[in-house]
């Protein structure tokens, strides 16, 4: 059962995108991908635990092969993704689930389990964050968009879109970049160089401080619910820092926090070690 399908959802007006393996009958886990990226950043993972889990990932909207409409068709809002995944959890019939989270999967993921708390069974964060201390001065440029959203502010991003940019995100705090398959950047590449993918990525980044402004919420959740939680972390993430993942013990002190000595895309170097960690993690 450890075939890999790949489906579409009819989720409202949109086409969802997804990767789908394993016994329907199977404890389920849901993956969600992060920027610049799409389900393809869990082809060597998948594999790794389709004996165990039914496992769905899909590609958010707006990224991979997941519908694209225009911003004035579709908000690109964290709010608004949430709600199209949430719908599309039902549609493919995850009712209880353990969810997977990096990056931007992480506001998502943590939306859903703060909406229906008893859907989660458990939550893995890989370089997904939700506190303060966790973001670098990397997001600098970011905040600033937040702060005045002007016109030079928002061009001033669209470094993070350069095809160089992508290939650095995926090789930063990689001790042997040779490891990094050219896979996975290329095709991000090639997905963002499609036309109005950069002014929908735009409009994520300002929204970005929604996310922000929901971590009290997020963490009251944590420490009322305290669901099973692993944080498994590239250590050396140029974004998300390892105190991000350390501070899920505050409010969850029995969560399980793993460091690997890769960069943000951790999975393109250590999926085997990643999914280790996650067998060891979920019960049977």
């Amino acid at each position: 059962m450890t075939a890999v399908t790949y489906r579409t959802a009819d989720v409202g007006d949109l086409n969802i995108f997804y990767r789908e393996a394993g016994a329907p009958d199977a404890p389920k886990l849901l993956l969600l991908h992060g920027f610049p990226s799409a389900s393809h950043m869990f082809r060597d993972l998948i594999p790794l635990l389709a004996d165990r889990f039914h496992i769905i990932a899909p590609d958010l909207p707006g990224f991979g092969r997941s519908d694209m409409p225009p911003p004035d068709k579709f908000a690109y809002t964290f709010d608004h993704i949430a709600s199209v995944i949430d719908h599309f959890t039902e549609i493919v019939g995850f009712g209880r689930y353990a969810v997977y989270v990096f990056d931007y999967g992480a506001p998502t993921g943590f939306r859903l389990a703060v909406r229906h708390p008893d859907r989660i069974t458990a939550i893995i964060s890989q370089n997904g964050n939700a506190y303060e201390e966790g973001l670098s001065d990397g997001w600098n440029p970011i905040r600033a968009y937040w702060q005045d959203a002007s016109r030079a502010n928002r061009e001033a991003l669209r470094d993070f879109m350069k095809p160089e940019t992508t290939i650095w995100q995926y090789t930063h705090g990689v001790p042997d970049p040779t490891r990094v398959s050219p896979d996975g950047y290329s095709l991000d590449n090639f997905y963002l160089s499609r036309p109005g993918a950069d002014e929908i990525q735009l409009d994520l980044f300002g929204d970005y401080k929604s996310n922000v402004a929901l971590y009290p919420a997020f963490q009251t959740y944590f420490r009322t619910h305290k669901p099973r939680f692993l944080a498994v972390w590239g250590k050396n993430d140029p974004f998300f820092l390892p105190p991000g993942a350390e501070a899920f013990r505050r409010d969850i002190p029995d969560a399980v926090v793993r460091f690997v000595d890769t960069g943000h895309f951790a999975l393109e170097t250590h999926a085997a070690e990643i999914a280790a960690a996650i067998r060891d993690f979920l019960p049977h």
